[in-house]
């Protein structure tokens, strides 16, 4: 059996304690069974903003006319050339991992599936393992509905949707959360007849006030149809047949492409868990406590797997965190979220830290609610704004950001404002404090501040 004192399964977020503490010294044995670099460079974030940034052009340009500025109305698209760039691109970052671990002697990469004999060994490829400390990151992938008819069709998950050369006529996208908005908004950008169907509300998890936004401008550009239930699907030469029932209406749809995004399902059922004593909750998802350890001593896992955050950048705070506790300052410690961000890159973009208005009623806070338009600021009348908002909900009290909601332009920029006023425990009267540049978008931001304010006075 094979001896190191790390394993790391996983080389997506796992990968922040795999070469870091390599060059301290210890010996590091990293698995994985796809390609290196996780979800998020190979089939997720990375690839996904590479398609949907030139989308955003196209959808500037689509409404260019109210700026005195006409373009064709059908504009020339290499969509062939596009993907077949991008997934060069991810390629090739994805191919540099494997070489910089190979320079590394205190490295061991391993192509293949790990699975756990018990609690502290692992086999992978016929060989067993065994390591002072194991990492679990091996994340997850898209849940696939039970949907009469689904299976063995040539259904696109986002792994599909990304590497797609052909851009179809007509494309059915199944779900109403971020990644389908985003690949769909992307494909109908480029020229695909998309329609969404969802099944309740579109970003339903979102403050309600950015839901009803979203909804009305997203569906003025895109044919949405909520409130649906999908009877059966059927695909007959070379084309997807959907019978669904909208508002309790039944009609059938037809499409070149069916997009399946309706969320995702830990990647625990291959690791053999039942073998151990890691113990998982009722959807798989492995529980851990505070300090990222698993109910097995010297086992922790981070990012998807765990169900806690599903991006990227939570899952590099999580590696972090497990990396500086226990090889740098080797103090056992509790995990401290700081206010954990997101956004949606679609158009409208969507972006959030904190809570939402549901959330702090719920909860029983003492809060305010100030919102402020894109509109009602000098670079909206720039831009011709006639949607977006800027929504922060302030605690009474303590006259601290509980909770900060942005859609419209930028809006996953302009919401750092508000990440790093939260992360340092701010308030509104030290948003009020800064000179803002004018005029920019973060001045929307202000004037939802200098609401609040008021609001907090009168009260």
């Amino acid at each position: 059996m094979k001896r190191y004192d790390i394993i790391v399964i996983g080389t997506g977020g796992g990968a922040k304690l795999v070469s870091p503490p390599s060059k301290l010294g210890y010996k590091v044995a990293v698995i994985e069974k796809e390609t290196p670099g996780g979800t998020c460079l190979n089939r997720g974030c990375i690839p996904s903003k590479m398609l949907i940034y030139p989308a955003e052009i196209l959808s500037l340009a689509k409404n260019s006319k109210k700026f005195q500025i006409t373009f064709p109305d059908t504009p020339k698209i290499d969509f062939k050339t596009l993907v077949e760039r991008i997934s060069k691109t991810v390629d090739e970052e994805s191919a540099s991992v494997l070489p910089a671990y190979a320079r590394n002697p205190n490295i061991d990469y391993i192509q293949g599936t790990a699975s756990f004999v018990s609690d502290k060994v692992i086999r992978v490829n016929g060989e067993e393992l065994t390591a002072e400390r194991i990492f679990i990151a091996a994340g997850a992938r898209p849940s696939i509905p039970n949907i009469p008819g689904l299976e063995g069709t040539p259904y696109m998950t986002s792994r599909e949707a990304l590497r797609k050369t052909d851009l179809p006529k007509s494309l059915i996208v199944v779900g109403g959360g971020f990644i389908a908005l985003e690949l769909g908004f992307a494909y109908s950008s480029f020229g695909s007849d998309v329609t969404f169907l969802v099944r309740s509300r579109m970003l339903r998890n979102e403050d309600g006030d950015v839901v009803d936004e979203f909804e009305k401008v997203f569906s003025k550009e895109q044919k949405v149809l909520l409130h649906t239930n999908i009877q059966k699907i059927e695909y007959n030469d070379n084309r997807f047949y959907l019978d669904v029932t909208v508002d309790g209406k039944e009609t059938r749809l037809e499409s070149e492409s069916l997009l399946v995004a309706t969320g995702i399902r830990p990647n625990t059922d291959g690791l053999a868990l039942s073998n151990t004593t890691i113990q998982t909750d009722k959807n798989g998802y492995i529980q851990v406590n505070e300090y990222l350890e698993t109910t097995a001593s010297g086992v922790y896992a981070l990012g998807d797997i765990i169900g806690k955050y599903f991006y990227r950048h939570s899952v590099n705070f999580e590696g972090e965190f497990l990396f500086r506790t226990l090889y740098q300052e080797k103090k056992k410690s509790p995990i401290v979220y700081p206010p954990v961000p997101h956004a949606v890159f679609t158009h409208p973009q969507v972006a959030r830290v904190g809570k939402t208005e549901e959330q702090l009623k719920a909860e029983g806070f003492d809060f305010i609610s100030a919102k402020n338009p894109y509109s009602a600021s000098a670079t909206g009348m720039a831009r011709l704004s006639d949607s977006g908002f800027i929504k922060i909900l302030v605690e009474k009290k303590s006259r601290k950001v509980l909770g900060a909601h942005a859609i419209g332009d930028e809006a996953s920029n302009v919401i750092h404002l508000f990440i790093l006023l939260m992360t340092m425990g701010g308030t509104v009267d030290d948003l009020l404090k800064m000179i803002f540049i004018h005029p920019a978008l973060p001045e929307i931001a202000r004037n939802a501040a200098r609401k609040a304010n008021e609001i907090l006075r009168s009260n």
